[in-house]
């Protein structure tokens, strides 16, 4: 399906050329389409990029989480602490291991977690329930303040996971986002920062975690399998050693993965610039809050703006709306965990009970940030924010 950008702006788009379907036709002509040497390759050129010792390529970033977490020892009737302002795949990996999340909630001006509420919650926890891992989520691609949640997990010998689905090329120095913790997760669905259409990767320095990960990625079988119909030297034969997934990446979805990582810094530097460009724009603007925009530790996989209900005669939800009857599209991140159904009827969680992720929800929408927007149309979407705006303005 062709979408007719001229009149409406999607949400997001991937960024895709010529050099990603001739990867990919070069695999199915190989006759080899699901894990195998490519995928390979891409774990390899991947962990060498973000500097880490060991990096493995799944089937999505919900399957990345849920190894880390099972490999970090995390068992049913534990509590890892994360945060409520994010996708629901966050929390749901724990819950598969019948372990519970525990909430602490974000920081108003990064909306990444909140290393004082985490301290909180970890204190709290010490009164008996073990708190085996923490799960901080790099908002919109910005940086956590890791050594802040770093030392706190120690305090309690909880294992750090970083969420980094958002995250894929932000540093702080030569420190990537994802290498900071005990593992590190990304996301390379259709929207993100690089893509494989669906997929993911995790990262550890850690051999053992590494291992478990590799063991369980593909049914608990103890040896890769990718060559056993293919090498005149490769056995039949194989071991099940434990009950595992089936969360391993394809070839064809690697070979993507492999065209979309030579693009990744280019991709980032476009994310920048539209990123400037808004802030440039809407600095000033009385009735609207600009995200956090430190000078490292962001990819910009979101750019979002929340509105100031005082000076404003509409809501968040009139102005998304009037932004679409305008031909922009946008999106609203996050609705909080919390005040999810399942949830707040298994926890039994109350709005208020986060009040920062609550107002923060109440106010927010995202802006179109991708590497294929023309100026043109990054003009379109400022001057149409602007525009619903200042017809709605209260002064």
């Amino acid at each position: 399906m062709s979408l007719n950008t001229d009149t409406f702006i999607p949400f997001a788009l991937p960024s895709l050329g010529h050099e990603e379907e001739r990867a990919l036709i070069a695999v199915l002509r190989s006759h080899w389409l699901t894990t195998g040497e490519v995928a390979k390759r891409f774990e390899t050129e991947f962990a060498a990029e973000v500097g880490s010792a060991y990096a493995l390529a799944v089937s999505s970033a919900t399957a990345g989480l849920h190894l880390a977490l099972e490999a970090v020892g995390v068992k049913s009737g534990d509590f890892v602490l994360t945060t409520p302002y994010t996708f629901t795949a966050t929390a749901e990996v724990i819950r598969y291991l019948g372990a519970h999340p525990l909430f602490a909630d974000i920081r108003e001006d990064t909306l990444d977690i909140d290393p004082a509420a985490v301290e909180a919650a970890l204190k709290g926890s010490r009164r008996g329930n073990r708190v085996s891992a923490v799960l901080p989520v790099h908002f919109g691609g910005l940086i956590c303040d890791m050594k802040a949640i770093i030392d706190a997990a120690a305090s309690v010998g909880a294992a750090v996971i970083e969420d980094a689905a958002h995250a894929f090329t932000a540093k702080v120095g030569d420190r990537a986002a994802g290498t900071f913790g005990t593992a590190g997760v990304y996301s390379f669905y259709a929207t993100k920062t690089i893509t494989t259409g669906e997929g993911g990767m995790v990262v550890t320095n850690r051999p053992e975690i590494a291992q478990r990960m590799a063991v369980m990625r593909l049914h608990g079988i103890d040896r890769d399998m990718w060559d056993r119909y293919t090498s005149p030297q490769a056995s039949w034969e194989y071991r099940v050693v434990e009950a595992g997934y089936k969360y391993n990446m394809t070839d064809m979805a690697a070979a993507i993965g492999r065209v979309q990582l030579k693009k990744a810094e280019a991709f980032r530097e476009r994310r920048s610039r539209i990123a400037a460009r808004y802030l440039q724009a809407f600095s000033g603007v009385d009735y609207l809050i600009l995200p956090h925009a430190p000078t490292a530790g962001h990819s910009w996989h979101l750019f979002t703006l929340r509105i100031v209900p005082d000076r404003l005669t509409i809501t968040r939800n009139e102005y998304v709306q009037k932004l679409m009857e305008r031909g922009i599209g946008t999106s609203v991140h996050y609705i909080p965990l919390h005040i999810m159904p399942y949830y707040r009827k298994l926890y039994d969680y109350k709005p208020e009970d986060f009040p920062t992720s609550m107002r923060v929800y109440e106010s927010i929408f995202s802006l179109p940030i991708y590497p294929d927007l023309s100026d043109r149309q990054v003009e379109r979407i400022i001057e149409s924010v602007l525009d619903v705006g200042s017809r709605s303005y209260k002064g």
